[in-house]
């Protein structure tokens, strides 16, 4: 149940009223007519921008069309439509509207707020896709909760997500990786290792040299890299990517499909797509210009086979293949994202770090040529985390030589506040973590602030069973709910009204964190009601002696616990049934 949905549908039905009658012209387009939340409360309930967005295609002034649209409105659900300004119409409603909503929400359970707008569309939502070199470092960890509470907030909004990794294991760094392993294995056998630089110093690959000795004893030993740089570039990717899913596990994160880069090479995938390219007239041999500024010492102009991405909005055209015959690190992932295509994905969104920002407009432009510019595609950038503790900076981990690891984070944090922490600022702000802030108990740590509601409905929740009120949804929704009338009880009404809005609205914008920002509001919402009961004793939820009007009052804490179970659930995190 989706209120404004509903409202709006009441404002276009008006409308139409209106037009039959003559009083607005025909072939008026109503998409833009919309009804939000005011942005003053004391405005009213509703706003509708009907009468701004009609007057100039209709030829006559908002008011005029205001005042007529106000008239038709007024009924048994909207008690008062008032026109403001230039021609805004704001409504209000009736109590009984937020009262219903209060029993929708209980019928519904943790289906309330879900919605079909994305109408069954597929969606890759590809995040974290590290480089499988070592193990998850805490700038992934914020791309890792980013993806997965966007992929769970999309499929709650009615599309067909799909979470995908793209294993960056075709380049040089693999190499460096083998490397790496080679010389921990070297260890295992009693030998010094070599660990030259721009090798992985991390401890992470001791056991990774141990399983290797287990598998080929000494026989490697002195061997030239030619005898085993592929197959221990494969075992220790295999190994790092068990490590990775394990990471990944930490933080309830699953995904479904894994791509490997090193798969499009030599299956001629890559040829495909740039043929795709080339027969639009987009693929061509010429020399880029001159980096801008101050010339590095080597450079020289040569020609190069090149993208033409200037068509599609990007400040260069992209070289595709280097002057010796091999791909650019552009190439294959043209390809990937022509395969992600080819399988049929109706959007495409890739969740990439803060260092990705000069990629994006050339990889818009790949998919846009690619799919003739049916497949939008939304990279989101995640920005730095920076991690503290007691306001002073972070140790970094040993194990990992050179970067605090996601396991350091979890086992600090917990999974469920590492979760939610994350997701209290947009994707493309800097995020300050301090261990001892996210754990500590006050209104000023979102997520205490948020469990401490849900713990606090539970609370109620029992005490009301301890009375004798029977506190099943079904029961609760069919409480008279007229006895909700105080101001403040509507207030939190109209805010769990709000859900499933919020829902659509988050969805279509990509930002998962506009749920904990809401999730936020409506605790304290909750919070302010509670601690108005200690005044004024009528407002308290649980009314000895009067079962209705405390089953009444129950209903209303229970819709709000629903709605936090299921925002904690988009955001990956497990309701607190009590605080400790």
């Amino acid at each position: 149940m989706n209120l404004f949905t509903d409202i709006r549908g009441q404002v276009i039905a008006a409308l139409d009223a209106m037009v039959a009658a003559g009083e607005l012209p025909a072939g008026l387009d109503f998409s833009n007519v919309t009804v939000e939340p005011p942005r003053d409360a004391a405005h009213g309930d509703m706003a509708t921008n009907a009468a701004m967005v009609l007057a100039k295609p209709a030829g006559l002034k908002p008011r005029e069309i205001a005042d007529k649209l106000a008239a038709r409105l007024t009924d048994q659900r909207i008690e008062k439509a008032e026109v403001a300004g230039p021609g805004f119409l704001n409504l209000r409603l009736a109590p009984s509207v937020w009262q219903q909503v209060i029993a929708a929400a209980l019928k519904a359970g943790a289906d309330f707020g879900r919605s079909q707008a994305g109408k069954g569309e597929k969606v890759n939502v590809e995040f974290v896709s590290a480089n499988p070199t070592g193990p998850m470092h805490v700038g992934h960890v914020r791309g890792a909760v980013f993806g997965d509470a966007l992929s769970s907030l999309l499929d709650f909004a009615g599309y067909d997500v799909t979470r995908e990794y793209y294993i960056n294991d075709g380049g040089a760094q693999v190499d460096v990786l083998a490397r790496s392993a080679y010389e921990r294995y070297r260890e295992a056998n009693g030998l010094e290792p070599q660990i030259a630089e721009g090798l992985y110093p991390g401890d992470y690959l001791i056991p990774v040299g141990e399983a290797l000795k287990a598998k080929y004893g000494t026989s490697l030993i002195d061997k030239p890299e030619a005898d085993w740089l592929l197959e221990i570039r494969e075992f220790a990717t295999e190994a790092m990517l068990q490590m990775i899913r394990e990471d990944l596990a930490l933080l309830g994160v699953t995904m479904n499909v894994y791509s490997s880069e090193k798969a499009l090479y030599g299956t001629g995938k890559i040829e495909s797509a740039i043929a795709r390219l080339e027969a639009a007239g987009l693929i061509y041999t010429g020399t880029l210009e001159p980096p801008k500024g101050k010339l590095p010492e080597d450079w020289e102009a040569r020609e190069q086979v090149l993208f033409r991405s200037t068509a599609f909005g990007d400040d260069q055209d992209r070289p595709i293949q280097k002057s010796d015959g091999s791909w650019t690190y552009f190439a294959p992932d043209i390809a990937y994202h022509w395969d992600k295509i080819e399988r049929g994905f109706d959007q495409l969104i890739n969740v990439f770090g803060a260092d990705h920002g000069g990629y994006v407009k050339r990889m818009n432009a790949a998919v846009q040529a690619l799919s003739d510019g049916r497949v939008p595609l939304d990279i989101k950038l995640i920005q730095l985390v920076k991690l503290f503790k007691n306001g002073e900076p972070f140790k970094m981990s040993k194990r990992a030589g050179t970067f605090v690891t996601l396991r350091d984070v979890v086992d600090e944090a917990g999974a469920d506040v590492t979760r939610f922490i994350m997701l209290t600022r947009k994707n493309d702000a800097t995020l300050d973590f301090d261990f001892a802030k996210v754990l500590e108990q006050s209104k000023d740590n979102p997520v205490w602030y948020v469990q401490y509601a849900n713990a606090r409905a539970n609370s109620v929740m029992k005490r009301a069973a301890e009375m004798g009120v029977d506190t099943s949804d079904a029961a609760l929704a069919g409480a008279d709910l007229s006895r909700l009338g105080h101001e403040a009880e509507l207030e939190l009404a109209r805010k769990v009204a709000e859900w499933p809005r919020l829902v659509e609205h988050a969805a279509r914008a990509h930002e998962p964190h506009r749920v904990a920002f809401f999730l936020y509001d409506i605790a304290s919402n909750l919070h302010s009601l509670w601690n108005r009961g200690n005044d004024d004793l009528s407002l308290r939820f649980v009314q000895d002696g009067d079962k209705d009007t405390t089953a009444a009052k129950i209903a209303l804490v229970r819709a709000v616990g629903v709605v936090i179970s299921s925002g904690l659930a988009i955001l990956g995190v497990n309701p607190a049934e009590e605080m400790r």
